[in-house]
């Protein structure tokens, strides 16, 4: 144990010698009663010798009359021994040199200076027992009781200070978030939805300045939110975004109203780099609109539909400041005609994409001509407009084009027309459609519903040449007859072709669409809704299906029919087309083990032996397969329920429990069929059945063409006939 010795003896004046009884001149004050007891049983408590009652005061080292501070630390301790027979004893009395004290030693002044003045004499308990030198503690680390009067510091008695040694540093704790660059959290707050961030906005301070930071707010779509924000929210979210703002999409967000007039203004200010602005069915003043499309000269996608405050004057705004405009969407704008569009299609170059259904004015052919000298355009829609034949055949064919003498057909370059929209143009006939024959081979859209003047004459010239289309729209064309879905399959675009809507083409039957869909590869939706199609149309199709492959991959949906109100369709037919989704092949069915029994004669006669062994499968069982496309059915009301629980049970690769429900259900339609519910409908349905069953049932080579037999109708296993020429004898 190492210690500083801290009670210091003020120097004597020279020529004098201070012996150990003497104090100095100043004393540090004397205790009295319970003070002094205290200070006496925290001396006895401290020392580990001192643990006889009946000694001496002169073996403790402590007089009664309290003129010396001794310490009651003995160095004759077993425990402190190692302490003392060490070499260090100058290290560890700060270059003290201690020597054995004699009782009655003073020092002289011819004493070696070297001499510690500090080493005091301490009594023997008798005769024959060895001194002890003791060693005080430091005052300031004495050990006291509490409430204990720790003297003060005594008159004349100098402390040193104690040495400090440095703390251990403690192990530095990460913060994560906190430690995380700006940068980091940026991003990974942008893979939030605006909902969770608008959460978390009120976890903290720091938190809701980087929630509203507008480097999140980049893109403002409302669409999903519209109508839960309240709008002092949405102004925030908008101008937090500020210059960082480039997609601006408040469709549907009527709580703006009010939000315009007190804070458009500032609004307008701070978002000037919009690059996609929507606001189709929002309300909105004019002087907004204005203000909005004058501040924000990079807008690319505009997109007003629907409002009435839309006039020709904010067409007049757009063609002077946004230049950089590709689509533009004013459908349904009252107050809009051709006039104002007319100056955007001449200033705006890039305009490619321009959506004007009920837009008045299309009968004008200086707005056509516009749009055939500019031929830029992708995406035209002129729906519900008052469009003729004179201006179709201009915005084709320009004004007075040369022709050519041997097709007969005007010399002009080809129109860039991708998708065209004349949807329910009712002056629209075979005059003006023909013209679409041979300009416009990029087509891949065409949407000429409800065009009643049109007929197979127009349509099959346009399909013939349009070796890219994809979605042909031909819905409500009472004189269109199976002639055009013929030519459709036999046309190039037959195997482009995806989308097919024939729908109220009372005339169009299954000879046009068994063709269809035999030549058609890569059909996804066909809507054939109130037409004469039957059960064969949907044979072929759940035929054609199959032909798309089995894999270990749950299905999908690859094939959308719509067959309301289908007089021929029965539930014959659905349940081919249930059945036919839940089909694996025969192929593709576990391997079973057979049982084979030989029987063996032995050349002597004696009695034949016999034999019985079961041959395993000649392959392991191989994983569940499953159809990669399967038919999604909207039929008769009554049947839907049962369809779309066979659907969903057939994707998620429940194909015995898919069998089930198709099995029960063909019980079922049939013993409602026996017992006369539906009267003498019933009848005809099962006559046009067994009719169709035997249509499609003639060819008898192609009876396996499935891969396996099949219990539904037209699996192409053929019912055993009875009745021929069966002779007795």
């Amino acid at each position: 144990m190492s210690s500083q010795v801290s009670d210091h003896i003020l120097p004597a004046p020279e020529g004098s010698a201070i012996s150990p009884g003497q104090i100095p001149s100043e004393q540090p004050p004397k205790l009295k009663g319970r003070q002094r007891l205290l200070q006496s049983l925290q001396r006895m408590s401290s020392s580990p010798t001192l643990t006889r009652r009946g000694r001496s005061s002169s073996a403790a080292g402590y007089r009664r009359d309290h003129k010396a501070s001794l310490s009651c630390v003995s160095l004759s301790s077993p425990s402190y021994s190692p302490c003392l027979g060490n070499g260090s004893s100058s290290q560890l009395y700060g270059g003290l040199n201690p020597r054995p004290a004699t009782p009655g030693y003073s020092r002289s002044p011819d004493d070696p200076q070297d001499v510690n003045p500090r080493i005091r004499l301490v009594e023997t308990d008798g005769p024959g027992v060895p001194l002890s030198r003791t060693v005080p503690l430091p005052f300031d680390v004495r050990p006291a009781s509490r409430g204990s009067p720790r003297a003060v510091t005594p008159v004349g008695v100098k402390f040193e200070d104690p040495v400090t040694l440095p703390e251990a540093q403690s192990a530095r704790t990460l913060d994560f978030w906190g430690d995380m660059p700006q940068e980091l959290k940026m991003e990974v707050f942008q893979h939030l939805t605006p909902q969770e961030i608008i959460r978390c906005s009120a976890v903290s301070k720091s938190w809701n300045e980087m929630c509203y930071d507008g480097q999140l707010w980049s893109k403002v779509d409302a669409t999903e939110y519209y109508s839960t924000i309240p709008s002092d929210v949405l102004v925030k979210l908008i101008t937090s975004g500020g210059p960082f703002v480039k997609d601006l999409n408040l469709r549907g967000c009527v709580q703006m109203r009010e939000k315009w007039s007190s804070d458009g203004e500032r609004i307008f200010n701070l978002c000037r780099n919009v690059v996609n602005f929507s606001l189709e069915g929002c309300r909105i003043d004019r002087g907004s609109i204005h203000h909005f499309l004058l501040h924000n000269h990079r807008l690319e996608f505009i997109n007003l539909s629907g409002l009435t405050t839309v006039t020709n004057s904010a067409m007049k705004v757009i063609a002077r400041s946004c230049p950089q405009l590709q689509t533009l969407n004013v459908s349904w704008c009252n107050n809009v005609d051709t006039s104002g569009l007319l100056r955007v299609v001449q200033s705006c170059e890039r305009l490619k994409d321009l959506r004007a259904s009920e837009i008045r004015g299309f009968s004008d052919e200086k707005f056509t001509l516009a749009l055939f000298e500019r031929n830029n355009l992708d995406r035209l829609i002129m729906s519900r407009t008052d469009l003729t034949d004179q201006s179709l055949k201009i915005l084709i064919h320009g004004k007075d084009p040369a022709m050519d003498v041997l097709t007969d057909r005007p010399i002009v370059p080809p129109r860039r027309f991708r998708h065209l929209d004349l949807h329910q143009s009712s002056e629209v006939t075979d005059i003006g459609l023909k013209s679409l024959a041979h300009n416009v081979p990029d087509l891949q859209g065409l949407q000429v519903s409800r065009c009643s003047e049109l007929t197979d004459e127009s349509v099959i010239d346009v399909i013939r040449t349009t070796p890219n289309l994809s979605h042909l729209e031909l819905e409500d064309l009472e004189n269109l007859t199976n002639s055009t879905l013929v030519e459709l399959a036999k046309s190039p675009c037959s195997q482009t072709l995806e989308h097919l809507n024939i729908s109220y083409c009372e005339s169009l039957s299954d000879t046009g669409m068994l063709q269809v869909m035999k030549s058609c590869p890569k059909l996804r939706s066909v809507e054939m809704d109130n037409t004469r199609v039957s059960d064969l149309t949907l044979m072929e199709a759940s035929y054609r299906i199959r032909r798309r492959g089995y894999s270990d991959d749950l299905p999908q949906i690859g094939l959308r029919l719509m067959i309301f109100d289908c007089a021929n369709v029965t539930w014959a037919g659905v349940k081919e087309v249930l059945s036919s989704n839940a089909y694996i092949p025969r192929a593709s069915r576990k391997p079973i083990s057979t049982v084979v029994t030989v029987t063996q004669t032995s050349d002597t006669g004696s009695s034949p032996e016999t034999s019985t062994f079961v041959t395993p499968a000649s392959t392991p069982s191989p994983s569940p397969t499953y159809p990669n496309e399967i038919i999604q059915l909207k039929c008769f009301y009554g049947w839907q329920m049962t369809v779309d629980e066979h659907t969903k049970r057939v994707l998620r690769g429940d194909l015995a429990a898919a069998a089930r429900l198709d099995r029960k259900w063909a019980d079922y339609m049939m013993a409602t069929e026996e017992a006369g519910a539906a009267g003498a409908g019933a009848r005809r349905r099962r006559r046009r059945a067994r009719e169709a069953e035997r249509l499609y049932n003639a060819d008898e080579d192609d009876a396996d063409t499935y891969g396996g037999a099949m219990t539904t109708l037209g699996g192409r296993r053929r019912r055993a006939q009875s009745g021929g020429g069966c002779t007795v004898m």
